[in-house]
C-alpha cells in the first residue's frame, strides 16, 4: 500500500513534443505569480512552518488595514472596501485550514504550501464562465504576493533553486522562457497547453531537451521535489515511478545513448543515398550560444538563422555595429560553409517589434514577416547593412520571411541596392553578388513560385507556416492540431511546385521547417527534389543517417506514387515504409 512517505506512481498522459528520457525532481511554475523557493522540511519542522505562515498572515493584514486607512483618508468612504475583501480573504478558515494541512501533507516550507494552494485557489477561478468573477484573480494574485514577501528570511538552507538539475512543469512556456532557460540544469519540460507544433516545442527539440505538452492534468496538482520520469518519446510525465519503472526507463536512456554515440561518431560522414545523390544537411540556430553546439554537429553551414531573439531580447533593437559584430561572428565559425540569415521575423506568435495599441484581430494573417521590415525602412536598413558588412568575412546569404507576391521581393532587394551604395561610397567591404532568397510559407508564393524564382538566388521551403496557411489550421492551436498535417496532398503538391520551379530556374531549393527534422518523412522529401535540409543541430546527425541509408531512385518513385494519393495518412504510411525499413531503429 502506498503512503504519504512511499506515494503510487501516477502517470501523466500528454503529447511527446521532443524525444528524450529526463529522471529527476520536478520544479512547477505554475501561472500568476512568482513562485518561491521550496524545500523539504522534518515532521519536527511543521508547527515551526505553521507559525510562519501565521505571522506572515497577521503581518499581512496590518499593512491592508493601514492601507484601507490611509486610502479612506485620501479618497473618502468606501474606497478602502477592497482592501477589507483583502483581509477577509486571508481570514477564511478555508484558507488557513489548507495551508496548515498542506505544510504538513508536503513537509515543505510554508510559503510553497501557501504558494501551491492560493494556485489552487486561483486557477479554479480562471476556470470559471462569469468573467467578473474571474477579474478576481487579480485580488488573489496581489494578496498572495503580499504574503509571500512577509515571511521571514530566516529559513532552511536547502532551497532548490533553478541552479539544480529539474524537470520543469509549467502551465505554458513562451518562446523566450525557452530560449532562457539555464540548460546546464534543465531537464526536460511539460506543460499543460501547447502543441507538438508551438515554437516552444521546436526550439525543444532544437536544444535535445525532452519535452512533453498537453499534460492531461492540472500542473499546480503536481509538488514540486516529487521524483518524476519525463518520457518525450511517449509523451509521459511518471511521477512517483516505481523502482520496476525506473530500471526499464534507465535501460531504455542507456539504449537510445548507444544509437546516440553511433550517431556522433558517423556525424562528419558525407550525407549521400545510396545510390549516390548528395543531400546537404545544414543547422537551424537561434541563438549566438548554439554556434558551439552547431559546428560540433556535422552541419554543414547554417541553413536559417532565425535573427529575433538578437534584435527582441532587449528593450531596444541592437545597433547595425552590434549586428554586424553577431553576423560576423558567426559566419566565421561556420566558414568554410555558408549561414542565411533571416530578415526579421516578428510578429504571430512570436515577440512582436512595437507595442500595438490594440490587439490585431488575427496576427498570424497579419502584420509580420517581410511586411513589418518593409514597413520600418530605417530598422530594415540597419540590419541589411549588417548582414552586408558580415559578409566580408565568410559566405553570407540573406533570406526574407513571409513573402506571398513579387512586390515585396522587389522593395527589399531595392533597398538592398541602396545599402549597397551607401557602404561602397563609405569604403566599407562586403560581397556584391551577396545571395538572396525567400522563405517559401505563404501558398500564394508556392502558387506563384516560378513567377518569384527569377528574383532570387534560393528558395527555403518553411513548411510550418505554409502547413498552417495551406490547411487553415493555427499550428499552436490545440483545437484544430488533428488538421494540421505535414503530408495533406495540398501541402506536398505545393511543396513539389516550388522545388520543380527551382529546378525549372536553375536554383536551389531547402526546406527548413520541422518536416525536415522528421525522418520519418526524409524519404519524401528527398523524393519531391529537396537538395537541402536544415534541420535543429541536435537533429542533424540523425537526418544524415537517415539520408545515408535511403536510396534516391526508391523516394522518388514513392514520390510519385505520392502525388497519386488522396489522403494524408496513405501519404505518410508510404514514407514511412521505406524509413522503417531502411532505419526502423532511428525511429522514436
Amino acid at each position: 500500500m502506498a503512503t504519504s512517505a512511499n506515494p503510487a506512481e501516477i502517470i501523466h498522459e500528454g503529447i511527446p513534443a521532443s524525444p528524450g528520457i529526463a529522471i529527476g525532481p520536478v520544479h512547477v511554475n505554475a501561472r500568476g505569480f512568482v513562485a518561491p523557493e521550496v524545500f523539504e522540511i522534518a515532521p519536527s519542522e511543521i508547527p515551526h512552518e505553521q507559525g510562519r505562515f501565521h505571522l506572515a498572515v497577521d503581518l499581512t493584514k496590518r499593512q491592508l488595514a493601514e492601507l484601507r486607512h490611509r486610502l479612506e483618508h485620501l479618497a473618502g468612504d468606501n474606497q478602502g472596501d477592497i482592501f477589507e475583501a483583502h483581509i477577509m480573504m486571508l481570514e477564511d478558515p478555508a484558507v488557513l485550514d489548507r495551508v496548515n494541512h498542506a505544510i504538513a501533507e508536503r513537509c515543505q516550507n510554508a510559503e510553497y504550501a501557501f504558494y501551491a494552494v492560493m494556485q489552487t485557489f486561483l486557477e479554479g477561478m480562471r476556470r470559471i464562465p462569469d468573467p467578473y468573477l474571474r477579474e478576481r484573480t487579480v485580488d488573489i494574485e496581489d494578496v498572495s504576493q503580499r504574503v509571500l514577501k512577509n515571511f521571514q528570511a530566516d529559513s532552511d538552507p536547502r532551497p532548490l533553486g533553478l541552479d539544480e538539475s529539474h524537470i520543469l512543469i509549467a502551465y505554458d512556456l513562451t518562446p523566450s522562457d525557452t530560449a532562457c532557460m539555464d540548460r546546464r540544469q534543465l531537464l526536460g519540460f511539460a506543460t499543460e497547453q501547447g502543441s507538438v507544433n508551438s515554437h516552444t516545442a521546436i526550439l525543444a527539440r532544437a536544444f535535445g531537451i525532452p519535452a512533453v505538452v498537453g499534460l492531461s492534468c492540472s500542473v499546480i496538482n503536481i509538488t514540486t521535489l516529487s521524483a518524476a520520469i519525463l518520457d518525450g518519446y511517449a509523451g509521459k510525465l511518471i511521477l512517483h515511478p516505481s523502482l520496476g519503472t525506473l530500471e526499464h526507463y534507465r535501460k531504455l536512456h542507456a539504449e537510445k545513448e548507444i544509437i546516440r554515440s553511433g550517431l556522433d561518431a558517423n556525424r562528419e560522414a558525407p550525407t549521400e543515398t545510396l545510390d549516390g545523390h548528395s543531400i546537404t544537411v545544414s543547422a537551424n540556430m537561434e541563438l549566438l550560444e548554439e554556434i558551439e553546439l552547431v559546428t560540433h554537429s556535422g552541419a554543414k553551414g547554417i541553413g536559417l538563422y532565425r535573427t529575433e531573439f538578437l534584435l527582441l531580447d532587449g528593450s531596444e533593437i541592437p545597433s547595425e555595429a552590434v549586428q554586424a559584430e553577431a553576423y560576423t561572428r558567426i559566419a566565421r565559425a561556420v566558414a568554410p560553409y555558408s549561414v542565411i540569415i533571416r530578415t526579421l521575423d516578428a510578429g504571430g506568435d512570436k515577440l512582436p517589434i512595437e507595442p500595438l495599441t490594440e490587439p490585431e484581430p488575427n496576427p498570424f494573417l497579419g502584420w509580420r514577416g517581410i511586411r513589418v521590415s518593409l514597413a520600418r525602412p530605417a530598422m530594415f536598413r540597419e540590419q541589411l547593412r549588417a548582414i552586408l558588412r558580415a559578409s566580408a568575412a565568410g559566405k553570407v546569404s540573406v533570406m526574407f520571411p513571409l513573402v506571398s507576391g513579387l512586390s515585396e521581393i522587389e522593395r527589399a532587394r531595392d533597398l538592398i541596392r541602396r545599402c549597397m551604395d551607401e557602404l561602397d561610397c563609405e569604403g566599407i567591404p562586403f560581397d556584391h553578388q551577396l545571395p538572396v532568397g525567400i522563405m517559401i510559407e505563404v501558398p500564394s508564393a508556392a502558387v506563384c513560385a516560378d513567377l518569384l524564382a527569377p528574383q532570387v538566388d534560393f528558395f527555403s521551403i518553411g513548411t510550418n507556416d505554409l502547413i498552417q496557411y495551406t490547411v487553415a489550421a493555427d499550428r499552436v492551436n490545440p483545437h484544430v492540431a488533428d488538421l494540421y498535417r505535414p503530408t495533406h496532398p495540398a501541402v506536398i503538391r505545393l511543396i513539389k511546385r516550388t522545388i520543380d520551379a527551382g529546378i525549372d530556374h536553375g536554383i536551389r531549393t531547402g526546406i527548413c521547417g520541422e518536416m525536415a527534422g522528421d525522418i520519418r518523412l526524409t524519404p519524401l522529401l528527398i523524393g519531391l527534389g529537396a537538395k537541402e535540409l536544415s534541420v535543429g543541430p541536435q537533429q542533424v546527425s540523425r537526418v544524415g543517417q537517415a539520408i545515408r541509408s535511403l536510396n534516391h531512385a526508391e523516394c522518388a518513385a514513392m514520390a510519385t506514387a505520392v502525388l497519386r494519393q488522396t489522403r494524408s495518412y496513405d501519404i505518410l504510411n508510404l514514407a514511412l515504409d521505406i524509413a522503417r525499413n531502411s532505419y526502423g531503429y532511428l525511429l522514436d
